[in-house]
């Protein structure tokens, strides 16, 4: 059965690998599978037939067959269920990986979500200058801690796995913000994450489809 995604016509990003369907792709591509984009409008994400695949109104969506899914971490968490290569074949290990699956989603990315707003759509309030320290220094606090647990490994429990894949492109939000330049273990962690060929092609392809370049 052929796996369709969905994606964001144009991307607000402009295709620098930070929209969502960016961590499907690479998961996608870390097991092997092909794959098929259906690009949405923003317009089309609001209708009815979007919303019956995710009734939020977003992007990425996962279609297999009958099974439809969203939200990032269910659709990744299939993926690595389904196909080899994302979780240890160890029971103990596995739980690992998928603790810190949840960790990026639940604890790390809520704090990096809230200061994207904060510039983005706050920057104009006249409390945002106030507010925007107070945001930093709760991602500051995630970022000792997640540093001082990564230590000098290469990845976050063993092997790389799907809880590396989500905390990296979690952790890709920073890089504008020069937060991540204080915890160099961290910076490092990432730029293993980007250099995956996999990541590679998974970036190159969500390029393409917002700058109409051909790849491969």
């Amino acid at each position: 059965m052929t796996i369709t995604i969905t994606a964001f016509e144009r991307s607000p990003d402009g295709g620098k690998g930070l929209a969502r369907d960016t961590r499907v792709r690479w998961a996608l591509e870390e097991v092997g599978q092909p794959y098929e984009v259906r690009p949405v409008s923003f317009r089309a994400m609001k209708e009815p037939a979007h919303l019956a695949l995710h009734p939020f109104g977003q992007i990425p969506t996962y279609e297999e067959g009958d099974l439809a899914l969203f939200e990032t971490g269910s659709i990744v968490f299939h993926i690595a269920e389904r196909h080899a290569g994302l979780l240890p074949d160890d029971a103990d290990a596995r739980a690992r990986a998928i603790t810190w699956m949840f960790a990026a989603l639940s604890t790390v990315e809520p704090a990096i979500l809230e200061l994207v707003t904060a510039r983005l759509l706050e920057g104009d309030k006249p409390w945002s200058k106030e507010r925007l320290p107070l945001v930093e220094d709760r991602i500051r606090d995630r970022l000792k801690q997640l540093s001082a647990r990564l230590g000098s490994a290469d990845w976050l429990d063993g092997g790389f796995s799907a809880g590396d894949l989500m905390m990296v492109s979690v952790l890709l939000r920073l890089k504008p913000s020069g937060l991540l330049d204080a915890y160099p273990n961290l910076a490092a962690y990432v730029a293993r994450g980007e250099a995956r060929p996999a990541y590679k092609r998974a970036f190159a392809a969500q390029l393409a489809l917002n700058t109409g370049e051909p790849t491969g």
